[in-house]
């Protein structure tokens, strides 16, 4: 009976850690890049507020030569849904919406994840005129952990992880827009 209880106990305990320190983890994160291109503000803007073109650059999209696209609306207006299903995990199945078009400044999107796991996370690209045939493209998205899934934050570095998807996706861009 002690063995029984003193295995109980620490099976618990076992349990119980993990929980409290995750109370102590942050929930939120956030992920920016940005490149130089070498092509004016104005045309920069053009391609990238087609959400159709993200399919030339990002990597998600990349990653499966079998990823099934589907569009709803018209393009680089708000409203207009991507759509994507993928068998692979690290692709999964979700969509992305144009919430907000600031004209060849911003454009904001909500990504909904469906699989591997259901989630709702701003994005967003930026583009800043550095002179006139010179444009700073930032791309930026951010997410939220709820308790206890936020100790995933002490084992993989979601900053590294996104962030250099971002930039190879900004580089894939970058090639685009600079060979056109």
């Amino acid at each position: 009976m002690k063995v029984l209880k003193k295995t109980i106990i620490v099976i618990c305990i076992i349990i119980a850690i993990p929980l409290i320190i995750a109370l102590f983890i942050k929930k939120d994160y956030s992920v920016e890049r940005e490149i130089i291109i070498e092509k004016p503000k104005q045309e920069v803007f053009d391609y990238i507020k087609y959400l159709k073109n993200q399919d030339n650059f990002s990597v998600w999209t990349k990653r499966d030569s079998n990823i099934k696209k589907t569009y709803q609306g018209i393009d680089a207006e708000v409203g207009f849904i991507s759509k994507w299903d993928s068998e692979l995990k690290d692709v999964g199945k979700g969509e992305q919406e144009i919430k907000k078009i600031r004209d060849g400044e911003r454009i904001d999107y909500e990504l909904r994840f469906i699989k591997p796991f259901e989630a709702i996370e701003p994005a967003y690209m930026i583009t800043e005129e550095i002179d006139s045939v010179q444009t700073k493209v930032k791309w930026g998205f951010s997410g939220h952990f709820n308790y206890p899934m936020n100790i995933m934050f002490l084992f993989m570095d979601f900053e590294e992880l996104i962030g250099n998807d971002l930039e190879t996706g900004l580089k894939n861009l970058e090639t685009i827009l600079e060979t056109k």
